[in-house]
């Protein structure tokens, strides 16, 4: 049975907590809407949500431990157990997956010697794999510490790994330069990232993500004319197509969307049984 209640921090330690966890209440109106990034404050304490952890956001926040564990053990970014100074996750949703992101996973664990969301024996890498990070475009993708390393395989992700291990300077292919786990749970907390040139640190998603965007501004490519079915073949927009276009027939929003003459879903081809139940 653990221990009740969880054992409080060391008085230098809770000390410097207690003002950091002044700043951060300071900024929500209302002072139980700080659970969040305490959670990532106490985690940058012992790289993991412990239960002192949890015992000191309760106290500086009015909530009961009950409160604090219901969030804690919620969303997956909280560990409960002791991980390593690095996070390296696998993307193994849809696309990263049938791009490798499957074989990459399976051939870290084999080659660490470690399962999903264990941790190597020297401390260094935890190992996971994660859901879709919005970097379809590069699959796939493996993040340390929430850092992205694009268009990896599987001699590409050893070789990470073992960087890390090493203490060999890895660079991410995008963003800020890596730091531990606990320093990423501190920025995530709401405190400056002091990493040289971090906010300076460029790297957007790629093309195709970004078409959404550029539509939803206004922006747009070359149309295309799309014609009723039967027509002749689509073709690119030109200046003699700026007229507006013939309404399609009433009662159809799209002309090259009207059902055919024979589709079932016509009203003048009304669909029915074809034969007597149970034949």
């Amino acid at each position: 049975m653990p221990q009740l209640p969880a054992p409080d921090y060391p008085d230098d330690v809770r000390t410097r907590l207690e003002a950091d966890a002044r700043e951060i209440i300071a900024r929500y109106p209302d002072s139980r809407s700080a659970l969040l990034p305490l959670l990532h404050l106490v985690q940058s304490q012992e790289g993991h949500v412990t239960r002192t952890g949890q015992r000191f956001c309760a106290e500086v926040l009015g909530l009961t431990t009950a409160e604090v564990n219901a969030v804690a053990t919620f969303y997956s970014m909280y560990r409960r157990k002791p991980s390593g100074d690095y996070q390296v996750g696998v993307c193994t949703n849809t696309l990263c997956a049938v791009m490798g992101g499957d074989a990459i996973f399976e051939a870290l664990q084999d080659h660490l010697g470690v399962g999903n969301g264990e941790t190597t024996g020297d401390g260094k890498v935890t190992l996971e794999h994660i859901e879709c990070n919005a970097a379809c475009d590069f699959a796939p993708v493996v993040m340390v510490n929430w850092e992205f390393f694009d268009n990896q395989t599987v001699d590409s992700a050893k070789r990470l790994v073992d960087d890390l291990r090493t203490g060999t300077d890895v660079e991410p292919t995008r963003g800020a330069r890596l730091c531990t786990f606990k320093d990423t749970a501190r920025i995530l907390a709401g405190f400056p990232d002091e990493r040289e040139g971090a906010v300076e640190a460029g790297g957007s998603a790629g093309h195709a993500s970004l078409v959404g965007l550029r539509l939803a501004k206004g922006e747009s490519g070359p149309a295309r004319v799309v014609h009723p079915r039967g027509g002749e073949a689509p073709r690119e927009r030109t200046s003699e197509d700026r007229t507006p276009p013939e309404q399609p027939p009433a009662g159809h929003q799209s002309s090259h969307d009207a059902p055919q003459d024979t589709s079932a879903s016509d009203p003048s081809h009304p669909a029915g049984p074809v034969a007597e139940e149970g034949e």
